[in-house]
């Protein structure tokens, strides 16, 4: 009966599979996985596991290519990985036959026939038995990372690659990435002080999530579009829907991350003012169209006589231009495109509904609930760290992953995402240094996809939209700002752009496991030196100058603001007013357009030779300090000047630079008899330690 059976399963056996071991004596012995079993559950495929033969044993045997390892019996589905979990610490517990056998577990090997065959039945074989464990087809049982197996990651810190362990990928091992020019420096240590803070009541991400949000928010672009068009029949001013969603989250206080719900008023001014901007004059009534006539030909008229005129003649007369026509256009078209305003947010309210119905339903499916109590915290100072979510992430679906040359592309149903390979490590490292509740990666690939599409979505998919709302300084730049003033910290920034691993972004719910602070306008840190280059959206950067003012009355320990924002001055922005006037301006100098540049938006997507440009307009650099910050991070001639130094370090080979802008009246500056470059001058009280922050401002304004 036994070798009845014996040669019943060996059929079976040859059936489902050929041998294909080297027949000759002198010939390597090594498993064959050149045709592996498909009766193999997909996890163990995905994990390395084979089904081979054995021609000395004469029997199947199972086969791990990346850990070496050899069985004779069918692995346990959720088997501990014995390069990320060396010890069997997080193993499941084992089942099946041999479960409690001291020959298995880690140091597990592949056995003779003889050694398992007891006395007495010396020809009988039996089947062994596997009893696997149900896994969940969202949950990966083995770690997923895209690290290299053993590989240590390129970028860690010192005492980073002492505690970090190496993680284990499903799928073929691949070549270790080594990227040939980095743009971030992440192994700065952070300055920033806060008061310890509870988890955010923020929901978790989700992809399912993910891609309703990004579906209806094209929705509302669209409808956007139409009304522009069936209403004033002109297209939509470019990029003015992605600064009204930049306009709309400094006062929105609605649920979703991305689109309003709660904003007063309803009605947008940066959606109205640029709309108002682009109507034509034919939509005016006659006598509209008489005045408006009228004013032109005089213009046009003066042009023709005067032919010396300056330019501040010629922004004179537009600007009388302007007030004579603005409000004959504005009477026509305010009703009509305060409508348009009022449409697209309730619109925007009733998506977020929908959106949030779908996502609590889904937390509910996963028996999670958003309305948990936050634990207490203490009220101390503590480093900044990054925003914790108070309600667990639920299980996360399957994204795949593949590479494309030096292009990650992640896919859910049927959607892709892109960004250099050499980004997409860098998302890894920041995802190490600030994920806690993932330590296996299981949800990383899911979680990045997720991040991708929210940017994609909020700046728009046309070509070089949302460019500049993203850029960033240049990475000399950012050098010398932490060499020189102790700068260690972003206030607007994302993990895409970010050069500091402490960053303050517009999405915490997903953006905090990649390091970030959480949104600006909410963060309050005592004491730190700190670079601001906000989005150029006005209302945001008024809102901006007011939180500062805010922070450095409030805090007496050193904290320093240095601000970057464009030098408008036709009209001038609110901001910059408000700025230059500040009782703790310290310092302020500009730097012309055309002399300098930023690194794209569009950085973790696009060509090396296309990750800087030229700034088009002049960038001013105002110094903010309480007066411990002043006392620490003076900005003095010898720290400006590095400063100006890393901005004629370009990113790329300059071409010949472009007109500067106009210096003001009142520039002052002392010429450097080295470079015969202006450096600034501070004009600084005997005693800085007893005067207050106006008497400390240096009234001098510099041009690079």
């Amino acid at each position: 009966m036994t070798s009845e059976n014996h040669g019943t399963v060996k059929g079976e056996l040859v059936l489902a599979m050929s041998p294909s071991c080297p027949s000759s004596k002198g010939q390597s012995l090594l498993p064959s996985t050149s045709r592996p079993i498909h009766e193999l559950p997909d996890e163990l495929i995905q994990a390395g596991w084979s089904k081979c033969w054995s021609k000395r044993e004469n029997r199947p045997y199972y086969f791990n290519r990346f850990t070496n390892q050899s069985l004779w019996e069918m692995p346990a589905l959720g088997q501990h990985d014995i390069i990320s979990d060396p010890l069997g610490l997080n193993a499941a517990s084992a089942s099946g036959e041999g479960a409690g056998d001291p020959n298995l577990g880690n140091g597990q090997r592949k056995r003779r026939l003889s050694e398992e065959t007891p006395q007495g039945t010396h020809n009988s074989f039996k089947r062994p038995k596997v009893e696997t464990t149900p896994v969940t087809p969202m949950t990966p049982t083995v770690p997923i990372s895209p690290s290299t197996p053993g590989v240590k990651p390129w970028s860690y810190s010192t005492d980073d690659k002492q505690a970090q362990a190496p993680v284990t990928a499903l799928g073929p091992a691949l070549a270790p990435y080594r990227p040939t020019v980095v743009y971030w420096d992440l192994d700065v240590p952070t300055n920033a002080v806060i008061r310890e803070r509870a988890p955010a009541d923020h929901l978790p991400p989700h992809p399912e999530i993910e891609l309703q949000r990004a579906q209806l928010t094209s929705k509302l672009r669209q409808h956007y579009h139409e009304l522009c068009h069936q209403r004033e029949g002109i297209e939509p001013p470019r990029e003015s829907f992605n600064r009204w969603l930049l306009e709309r989250k400094v006062l929105d206080k609605g649920s979703d991350p991305l689109l309003p719900s709660e904003c007063n008023p309803i009605i947008s001014p940066s959606m109205f003012r640029e709309v108002m901007n682009d109507i034509p004059i034919r939509n005016a009534t006659p006598d509209s169209r008489k005045v408006v006539k009228w004013n032109v030909e005089d213009t046009i008229n003066w042009l023709r006589k005067d032919h010396s005129a300056s330019k501040e003649d010629y922004m004179d007369r537009l600007e009388h231009l302007r007030k004579q026509c603005g409000p004959h256009v504005a009477a026509v078209a305010k009703d009509s495109v305060e409508g348009i305003c009022t449409k697209i947010y309730h619109i925007s309210t009733d998506y977020v509904r929908r959106i949030l119905q779908t996502h609590q339903a889904l937390l509910k499916d996963c028996n999670i609930t958003d309305g948990a109590e936050a634990p207490e915290v203490q009220d101390r100072l503590v480093y900044c760290y990054p925003v914790r979510l108070a309600v667990p992430s639920p299980p996360q679906p399957r994204v795949e992953l593949h590479f494309e040359n030096d292009i990650a592309c992640l896919r859910f149903k049927g959607e892709m995402v892109k960004i250099n390979r050499n980004y997409f490590n860098k998302l890894e490292l920041l995802y190490r240094f600030s994920c806690i509740d993932d330590s296996r990666f299981e949800k990383f690939l899911s979680r990045v996809w997720c991040l991708i599409k929210r940017y994609q979505v909020m700046f728009g998919s046309g070509i070089n939209e949302g460019m500049g709302l993203q850029g960033a300084l240049p990475v000399p730049v950012f050098e010398a700002l932490h060499k020189q003033f102790g700068v260690s910290f972003e206030c607007f920034a994302s993990p895409l752009n970010c050069y500091f691993k402490q960053f303050c972004s517009a999405f915490p719910d997903i953006d905090g496991f990649f390091g970030s602070r959480g949104p600006f306008l909410n963060f309050c840190p005592a004491s730190g030196s700190f670079e601001a280059n906000p989005p150029f959206c006005e209302e945001l950067m008024d809102a901006m100058v007011t939180h500062f003012e805010e922070l450095l009355e409030c805090s007496n320990e050193p904290l320093s603001f240095i601000i970057f924002i464009p030098e408008w001055r036709n009209p001038p922005t609110l901001a910059l007013n408000r700025m230059e006037a500040s009782p703790f301006r310290r310092h302020q100098m500009t730097i012309p357009a055309f002399e300098h540049e930023y690194r794209s938006g569009s950085q973790h997507i696009c060509k090396r030779e296309e990750m800087y440009y030229k700034a088009v307009h002049g960038t001013a650099v105002i110094f903010l300090q309480n007066a411990a910050g002043f006392a620490k991070w003076e900005p003095n001639p010898e720290r400006l000047q590095e400063l100006q130094t890393a901005y004629h370090v370009s990113g790329r080979t300059l071409s010949s630079p472009g007109p500067s802008s106009t210096p003001n009246a009142n520039t002052v500056g002392d010429k450097d008899p080295k470079t015969g470059q202006e450096v600034a001058s501070m004009d600084t009280p005997a005693n800085p330690d007893n005067a207050s922050p106006k008497e400390k401002t240096s009234q001098e304004t510099t041009a690079i």
